[in-house]
């Protein structure tokens, strides 16, 4: 797997884009400027890698848009040694990022394919703190609960209380929330047993968020 020097000035092109863009987390930003985008796509489309959009990655999944990206880890607000539960590892380009951030990653894809594909590329690039699971993610993961943050990959149709459940206190979870056609993104942090907090932010498009395996 070759990062030449061509791929990293389109990926410094790609950060500054994201920068004008509004992402100013700095951390988030060399994350992505040092993370290989190319690695997680088909060779097919390695030319395209660094543009700022969503491409196909088989099994009727995508590889998020780098702004998305950028903007739901910021939301994360991802600390050094963060335990975090993603739901849908897809191309596994989030959860690499997350863990180049110093983040403890467990993801769970519904996919079988996808997650056995993925799994392997992620062995080869070497990130050991990324723990992948052939799961169903509307369950969460609740045998490694409780998590610091949890991030969703695809849009629900509401908050999913199930994962709300399996955040420390003062844990975040962000989920994009509505219809097929658009959805708001949502940072929900857990302030008590009982009681969250609800920010509800920009809209994005998300593939749904689906139950079962397959």
């Amino acid at each position: 797997m070759e990062d030449n020097y061509r791929h990293k000035g389109m990926r410094r092109n790609l950060v500054e884009q994201l920068r004008r863009k509004g992402i100013s987390d700095e951390a988030v930003l060399d994350a992505m400027l040092n993370l290989p985008r190319h690695f997680f796509l088909e060779k097919a489309f390695e030319e395209w890698a660094y543009e700022d959009k969503a491409f196909p990655i088989g099994n009727e999944q995508t590889i998020s848009q780098p702004y998305t990206v950028a903007y739901q880890t910021t939301l994360l607000d991802i600390h050094q040694g963060d335990k975090v539960l993603e739901i849908g590892t897809g191309s596994g380009y989030q959860a690499a990022v997350l863990a180049m951030l110093g983040a403890h990653v467990y993801t769970v894809e519904r996919q079988k394919n996808l997650y056995e594909r993925t799994s392997e590329l992620l062995k080869k690039i070497q990130l050991d703190s990324i723990h992948t699971f052939y799961h169903d993610g509307s369950n969460g993961l609740v045998e490694f609960a409780p998590f610091d943050k949890i991030l969703v990959t695809a849009a629900a149709s509401e908050i999913p209380e199930v994962l709300v459940k399996q955040l420390k206190i003062n844990g975040i979870l962000v989920v994009p929330i509505g219809d097929n056609v658009v959805q708001q993104m949502h940072k929900i942090t857990r302030i008590s047993n009982k009681t969250i907090d609800v920010q509800k932010l920009d809209n994005f498009r998300f593939v749904p968020f689906l139950a079962g395996k397959v």
